[in-house]
């Protein structure tokens, strides 16, 4: 391959790979940068001669990156998001969001709890800003984030790296969700030898142990988990028609219990409270779309 000057590349090749590399799909990448499919299909030409790679390869499910396209889109975006930073600089109050996404890592139980008014306080500080919510949790967070797959992420911790940062939101505790057809009427709370006799459903991203069996084992106890799964929102479907609990985070628990119709009573069990908390990588703190989001998302805990 032979040397190349950075004064002979068109520049726009790069938000070009950018927007393959997120959409997987040529039709999808024209359509975000409102270009032709066909101005797509040729830019990806040129990009394959610059990083002698094929770097996007066809499959059932759109466009696979390879190891080098995987390789250069950390490298990629954080150039792309250091242009971005210097217009910010020229024009600080400028609102030039349409078009720009961040994509907030969480698991559902926060999107489900804090979701729609994080919108809404996003669309108030960025109009045209999109939010991009991806599945994650305290055990994966950290890299995801120093791997760029993430802007921001709210979990209970994880964010231990040198080069992240973070932020305390608040702190969480425990409640249960049951079908209200199970509990006697009148009923509002459970006591502990009753919560142990049900069956248990429970949310894990394991599968197998939860903070719920840990707190049983303290006191010489157990319980029986019917089922696992690995998403909040489907507990009401779960639940309905049984006689089983599930033991979550009470910040979903009330907004679940209350768009289903679930019983929403106390945890009969002591457990630990858990901190909050927003991280993001240090160095993506000048990013005003990231910035305006960070705000919008303490707003919406506080």
């Amino acid at each position: 391959m032979s040397l190349m000057n950075i004064a002979d590349i068109d520049l726009n090749l790069l938000k070009t790979f950018e927007a393959l590399h997120d959409e997987s799909s040529a039709s999808r990448a024209a359509l975000r940068l409102g270009v032709t499919q066909s101005a797509i299909s040729a830019a990806l030409r040129r990009l394959r001669g610059l990083y002698d790679d094929q770097l996007f390869v066809r499959t059932g499910r759109g466009l696979a990156p390879t190891l080098r396209a995987n390789q250069l889109k950390p490298v990629i975006s954080e150039a792309l998001d250091k242009c971005r930073q210097s217009l910010a600089m020229v024009d600080p109050g400028a609102s030039h969001y349409e078009g720009r996404s961040v994509i907030v890592g969480l698991s559902d139980d926060f999107e489900i709890a804090h979701g729609r008014r994080l919108i809404d306080e996003v669309a108030r500080r960025a109009p045209g800003l999109r939010l991009i919510f991806r599945q994650t949790h305290s055990q994966i967070v950290g890299r995801a984030l120093m791997e760029r797959s993430l802007d921001l992420a709210i979990t209970a911790g994880g964010f231990a790296q040198r080069l992240l940062s973070r932020q305390v939101l608040g702190e969480g505790d425990y409640a249960c969700l049951l079908d209200p057809a199970s509990l006697a009427q009148g009923q509002q709370t459970l006591s502990l030898e009753a919560f142990v006799a049900r069956e248990h459903l429970l949310v894990s991203s394991g599968g197998f142990i939860g903070i719920t069996d840990e707190g049983l084992a303290g006191l010489g106890l157990s319980r029986r988990v019917c089922a696992s799964t690995t998403h909040f929102a489907a507990l009401p479907f779960l639940l309905k028609g049984s006689q089983a609990v599930a033991t979550i985070p009470t910040h979903a628990a009330r907004a679940i219990a209350g768009l289903s119709g679930l019983a929403l009573l106390p945890c009969p069990l002591a457990l630990p409270r858990y901190p909050i908390e927003l991280g993001w990588r240090t160095h993506t703190q000048m990013d005003p779309a990231v910035l305006k989001v960070r705000e919008a998302i303490a707003a919406t805990f506080a």
